[in-house]
């Protein structure tokens, strides 16, 4: 029960209890009183060591107010409060209890005599309003909640109307120190005009206070154990016969017990024990009223068990009794409101304060931040933040409370991370509420409230969908504008996203950025670039759009990276497919002057382009090549130039190339006999294609519709229409969709060379087959990253090396 501490009886002085003896009790109150809506807090401190005549303090406070007493051994205690900074309500029982820490600190004072001080002033007397105090707000933080905050509230606000009926009933009378062993009795003699001029007088008045001193400490109540008594009471008769022989206790008593109820989850108990107090308030000469205190205690057990079905029976209770609520209620009627999830109403119970004449505290704003953080409603959140500055600004609210300034800057802290945390919400959220993010980003701008960079890269991070890359762009253009530093990590997610979201210009700007304004791009922002690249030149490779992968190429070499043999690659496969094959020549010249090794792709790409060129003796001397600086053949360089050599005619070195595949463990598939079959009909060689058809069957290899429609136009050359008309109804017959263009060749051919052929036995002419339509509006995109043009242009030799050149340069 961390929150129960010892509290005085009725019978005994309430400002006499305010320090204790650190011998006696570590875990003691302190009074704390209020004016002009400030939470004010008593500091106490004791000097180490004395000497008669002379007095010690400590050079690290500022003394509100200083007495002295000259014992056997003496103890001078005064209120202080710390000149910088805030250490905690308990710093004076550790300057007390640690000597030595200060001892270096310490300066003395010396004292003629005491009359000095005795005139016009009362030794062992403070009076209450010449005590410094401290703000007790310094260190707080926004508790959304408020529960705890609330019950010191309770609390100061029981002390201060205490205190006050103390002050009235004894007029000028002064706060009684005797727990510390203060004069007492000598500060009355003063006010009676009387003096201590001799040290036996100051001996007898030390026993006479120390009797008094013996005799208090037996009245005072030990709360925590009164509270552990009552822990196993479930009625008013449990709780009566625990609390029968105490007699009347303070309020104040039950307030502390009811929140140490709350802390160990006794509902039962606490309700038992306001039951209990209920009825002694209705008995008769009982000084036991209820009130708004006890009620708040309460609902803060009913908060902390979570059983928020007594709710409603507390606040009927409160209205039959009469007691009307005050914020502190409201504060925690809002904070169950929305633990139950009704946000709604914990607002409209913030818009009832002001009818009921109960003005919001710095609490009840927080609570209504967080009524909207738990609706995520972001936009709601702002309006309410900029209502309240709107009437700060205008001195509605906070105009006698110096420290609002303070209380405004958390409440507008308190505002960005509500509103951050709402737009990280919908990040992750399934739908997409990118537009609505932008825009809460915007408004906050409008209103002032500009978050740290760390709120912008917590949002970056959540950033991780193809759609969030505009507010990923957004985000990483503030960081860039508002703050010096950026971290990498931030820039390369960004990348990252703006590649997956097929954004590759815009991961290329960012690593621009890094290149020219920092940090320093490493590995991964290496590697997440270059494989955009790839993306762009495969894209390039597959649409044998050669020009826009050699620009790229050279964007690569402009901005720092090295093309590897796989970007290289890729624009080789692209030439070959455009059938450039000087383009593809002289590109492979560049890749190796550029010191990178080719790969048997690289060979592939270029013996391919030389063979659709028809260069067949460069060719063979780029496979002679290959073989002498150690790069092994695969299936797709076999088939090439097993192309190449029919092209030739040259069949016997075909023959012999067949065998060496199979002799290496490379299986010749119906790639490489449509490889032969097609440059026999490139170049006429009608009666050797079919012989490699006939070929196919001694290899266990099915012909497909390509094999027949490349046997049929060289058979249809070479002035054979019939066998072409037999070769068309076998491949029928195996059901294979033959195009359209085989159809016409098998008419023509007949035609033309006057065989007889039944067309009806062909069928109905194949439908045309739909040339796969690349979408332009991606063709475009495309070609502008790039920066080429959408429709081919000759080739230009000069523009390979003048592009590099320009982009080495650049």
């Amino acid at each position: 029960m961390q929150a129960l501490s010892i509290w005085p009886s009725r019978s005994e002085s309430w400002p006499s209890f305010v320090v204790t003896r650190l011998d006696f009790e570590l875990v003691s109150c302190y009074n704390s009183i209020k004016r002009k809506q400030r939470r004010k807090r008593f500091y106490f401190c004791d000097s180490l060591s004395h000497k008669n005549g002379n007095s010690f303090r400590s050079q690290k406070w500022d003394m509100g107010c200083k007495f002295f007493c000259i014992y056997s051994r003496p103890e001078v205690y005064t209120f202080s409060k710390p000149k910088k900074g805030c250490f905690g309500e308990s710093f004076a029982l550790t300057w007390a209890s640690e000597e030595l820490a200060v001892g270096n600190n310490v300066m003395e004072e010396n004292i003629d005599s005491l009359n000095d001080f005795s005139e016009n002033k009362d030794i062992g007397h403070v009076r209450l309003e010449s005590i410094k105090v401290r703000d007790s707000n310094c260190g707080n933080k926004y508790d959304s909640e408020s529960g705890d905050n609330d019950d010191d509230y309770d609390d100061r606000e029981q002390g201060e109307l205490h205190l006050k009926d103390k002050v009235r009933s004894e007029n000028s009378k002064k706060v009684d120190f005797s727990r510390v062993q203060l004069e007492a009795e000598k500060g009355r003699d003063s006010v009676r005009g009387n003096k201590c001029d001799t040290k036996g007088d100051d001996d007898r008045r030390q026993i006479h206070l120390e009797e008094k001193v013996r005799r208090e400490n037996s009245t005072r109540v030990d709360v925590r154990a009164l509270a552990l008594s009552l822990h196993s009471a479930t009625t008013a008769e449990d709780v009566d016969e625990v609390l029968r022989d105490k007699g009347e206790l303070p309020l104040q008593v039950y307030s502390s017990v009811l929140r140490g109820f709350g802390k160990d989850k006794r509902l039962n108990s606490a309700v038992a024990l306001v039951h209990w107090l209920k009825r002694k308030s209705k008995e008769t000469n009982s000084s036991i009223q209820l009130n708004v205190f006890i009620y708040n205690s309460l609902l803060g057990v009913v908060k902390e068990t979570e059983n928020y079905d007594f709710v409603e029976q507390v606040v009927n209770d409160m209205a039959v009794e009469g007691v009307h609520p005050n914020v502190v209620t409201y504060n925690t009627l809002m904070c169950i409101y929305i633990e139950q999830g009704r946000e709604v109403e914990a607002l409209n119970l913030f818009e009832e304060m002001p009818q009921k004449g109960v003005s919001p505290s710095p609490a009840s704003y927080s609570t209504v931040l967080f009524a909207y953080q738990r609706l995520g409603d972001g936009f709601g959140a702002l309006r309410f933040y900029v209502d309240v500055k709107d009437k700060y600004q205008k001195g509605e609210i906070g105009k006698d409370d110096e420290n609002w300034e303070y209380e405004f800057s958390k409440l507008k802290n308190f505002c960005i991370r509500i509103c951050f945390q709402v737009m990280r919400r919908w990040l992750v959220n399934s739908e997409n509420f990118s537009t609505d993010l932008l825009r809460l980003l915007k408004e906050m701008n409008l209103v002032g409230l500009r978050p740290e960079r760390a709120e912008h890269e917590r949002l970056v991070w959540a950033c991780t969908r193809e759609e969030h890359c505009a507010v990923a762009k957004e985000l990483y253009a503030r960081i860039r504008e508002w703050d010096t530093e950026i971290s990498l990590s931030i820039c390369n997610h960004v990348i990252w996203l703006m590649g997956k979201a097929k954004k590759w210009w815009a991961a290329l700007e960012i690593y621009e950025d890094l290149l020219d304004k920092g940090p320093k791009p490493n590995n991964m922002s290496y590697e997440l670039i270059v494989s955009h690249f790839n993306i762009l030149l495969s894209a390039a490779r597959k649409r044998g759009i050669w020009r826009w992968g050699l620009r790229l190429l050279n964007k690569m070499e402009e901005k720092g990276l090295k093309p590897g043999s796989r970007e290289w690659n890729s624009v080789l496969v692209a030439c070959s497919k455009a059938s450039e094959t000087s383009a593809a020549v002289q590109i492979f010249k560049r890749m190796v002057e550029q010191g990178e090794k080719p790969t048997i792709i690289s060979y592939g790409a270029l013996l391919s382009a030389l063979e659709k060129g028809k260069l067949y003796e460069e060719a063979v001397q780029v496979w002679k090549h290959m073989l002498k600086v150690g790069v092994e053949p695969n299936l797709y360089a076999y088939t090439i130039m097993a192309s190449i050599y029919a092209g030739q005619g040259k069949f016997n070195i075909v023959d012999s190339i067949i065998q060496e595949m199979v002799s290496v463990g490379i299986e010749p598939t119906v790639v490489t006999f449509n490889a032969i079959i097609s440059g026999c009909t490139r170049n006429d060689f009608g009666s050797a294609a079919y012989e490699w058809f006939q070929g196919m069957k001694l290899q266990n290899i099915t012909p497909n519709e390509v094999t027949y429609e490349m046997l049929i136009e060289a058979l249809a050359k070479d002035g054979k229409p019939r066998l072409a008309y037999e070769l068309y109804l076998r491949a029928q017959n195996e059901d294979l969709a033959l195009s359209s263009k085989a159809y016409d060749t098998v008419v023509q051919s007949s035609e033309v060379y006057g065989a007889t052929i039944d067309i009806c036995t062909l069928g109905p002419r194949p439908p045309e087959k739909k040339r796969k339509v690349q979408i332009r509006k991606n063709l475009s995109e495309f070609c502008s990253i790039a920066d080429v043009p959408r429709r081919s242009k000759p080739f230009d030799r000069q523009e390979i090396y003048t592009s590099q050149k320009e982009g080495l340069h650049k």
